[in-house]
């Protein structure tokens, strides 16, 4: 249970975030939520196509399961690239933290952990130590200029496959820095295990692992829960450790405290159980019954990442607050360890165990298709893959569910399924309605990668979307040119009848 000391914080914590005024802030990190759009859609559509799972250990690291084509971050992308590219500014609304209330306990606590540097090196090191199995990436820079560095794990990183997608994030809150150790601990046991660990081996094999030990470098620097503009990148959150597993939605549409279910709450339940069961004594917890919770229903809050991502990103996102402490002492980090661990490798593992997975393709051609699953009694939409059409369906096992592909300019299937203990793949082959309507579609999205093949593709399009206008078009001139020439020709003769009945006789 929760001390009345911390139960009393969280009281004047409230009050305290009810009396200050919100700002509009632009900073160079956009408050983290640019930089994580970019990622959560592993680029642009690596990690989106179909769905993404984005879950966060709020002590603090943030788990992403984007579904579909699965790939690393931005490919070839620099840090440079990443500061220069300004084309989608986020203007957020955030609140300005309170300062955090001093400890004489501070700096003997961050003692034995590691800095950002020695993050840094830690992170580089597993690159080299894991090259096989590994790449590491930039996703940009934290607003002090710290390097955000993610370490891809996949037995073919780097390259653009039909699998899923996963992603933990750690240190949202500068001073919850358990995540950050932990994160680099599950790197390491991953490498070390991947070959004689049949559900490591499964992992690596079978989808794309990202993980971002420290989203907030320059929090965890100062030693407080906000970034270097003292901003909560996880807006107003209760500060105060706790050991459950929250899901969205985190805000009420009224603004009052009580549970408050988004359309796919029993997956999350479902998804939230599975860390919370796995874990040593999580699901034991004595406050939130089965050691997972809703997050408006523990405490509402509104501009939270996980009910963003979640609408805007089409990431499923979850908090897992892991400690009772938010800053424990360095000892106790190797118990953290095995207490998170099969909690971390079984949760990354659900988006293989569990849900419905397939490919779209066109009747026609056989070609993938981008198109859309949805569940009959879920209002909620996944996307396929454009490479391979492939989508990513977590749902609750043991349920029998409709599943439909719709695709624009093609005749939607849908399939009755019963859900069991594991996985079920489901392609759907989609027939076109009309030529024209569907490439019409095609046609419509954007590609500004300014490539050859793309400007080969365009023209094709253009050529065959317009080729019964051209038809048309030649055979009304032709008819035009031919009633020219007979009504010339019906002239000439009139006027030869005319001149030849003035002849004389």
């Amino acid at each position: 249970t929760i001390n009345p000391k911390k139960k009393e914080r969280r009281k004047e914590s409230q009050n305290a975030v009810a009396g200050r005024s919100e700002e509009t802030v632009i900073d160079r990190f956009s408050d983290c939520r640019e930089n994580l759009q970019k990622w959560c859609n592993l680029p642009v559509e690596a990690l989106s196509s179909s769905m993404k799972l984005l879950v966060g250990v709020l002590f603090s690291f943030f788990l992403a399961l984007p579904s579909a084509v699965a790939r690393g971050g931005e490919r070839g992308g620099t840090l440079s690239e990443y500061e220069n590219d300004r084309s989608n500014v986020a203007i957020t609304k955030a609140r300005v933290l309170l300062e955090d209330e001093k400890s004489p306990n501070k700096i003997a606590r961050a003692r034995g952990y590691m800095t950002n540097s020695d993050l840094e090196k830690a992170v580089k090191d597993f690159g080299r130590r894991c090259s096989n199995i590994s790449r590491i990436y930039s996703i940009g820079e934290s607003v002090n200029g710290v390097p955000l560095w993610v370490i891809e794990i996949s037995d073919k990183p780097g390259e653009e496959e039909g699998e899923p997608a996963f992603k933990y994030i750690g240190n949202v809150h500068g001073d919850e820095p358990v995540g950050r150790e932990l994160l680099i601990r599950l790197a390491n046991w991953i490498c070390d295990n991947h070959l004689k660990d049949p559900l490591v081996r499964s992992i690596v094999e079978n989808s794309h692992l990202h993980i971002l030990p420290s989203i907030n470098p320059d929090g965890f620097a100062l030693q407080r829960r906000g970034n270097a503009k003292n901003i909560d990148l996880n807006r107003d959150f209760p500060d105060q450790g706790a050991l459950v597993a929250n899901y969205p939605w985190d805000g009420t549409s009224d603004g009052r405290k009580h549970y408050y279910s988004c359309p796919d709450d029993d997956t999350f339940r479902f998804l939230a159980s599975t860390y919370s069961q796995s874990h040593r004594n999580m699901s034991l917890s004595t406050e939130f019954p089965g050691g997972i919770t809703n997050g408006a229903f523990w405490y509402p809050i509104y501009g939270a990442m996980q009910d963003w991502n979640y609408i805007h990103a089409g990431c499923f996102e979850l908090t897992l607050e892991v400690s009772d402490d938010k800053w424990p002492m360095i000892d106790e980090i190797p118990t953290l360890w095995e207490h998170n661990k099969m909690s971390l490798l079984n949760l990354a593992a659900s988006v293989l165990k569990t849900g419905v997975h397939g490919r779209i393709f066109a009747s026609d051609s056989g070609t993938p298709l981008p198109g859309f699953i949805t569940i009959k009694g879920i209002n909620y939409t996944v996307n396929a893959g454009r490479a391979f059409g492939d989508y990513h369906r977590l749902l609750v096992p043991g349920e029998r569910y409709e599943v439909m592909a719709t695709m624009p300019g093609y005749k939607s299937k849908a399939t009755t399924i019963s859900l069991g203990e594991t996985a079920m793949t489901v392609d759907f082959i989609l027939d076109p309605e009309t030529t024209t309507e569907r490439y019409l579609w095609r046609t419509s999205g954007c590609n500004c990668g300014g490539s050859s093949s793309s400007s080969k593709f365009g023209l094709e399009m253009f050529w065959t979307l317009h080729f019964e206008v051209y038809v048309v078009i030649i055979i009304l001139l032709f008819w035009f040119l031919i009633r020219r020439r007979l009504k010339s020709n019906l002239s000439n003769d009139k006027q030869h009848a005319a001149r030849s009945s003035l002849l004389p006789a």
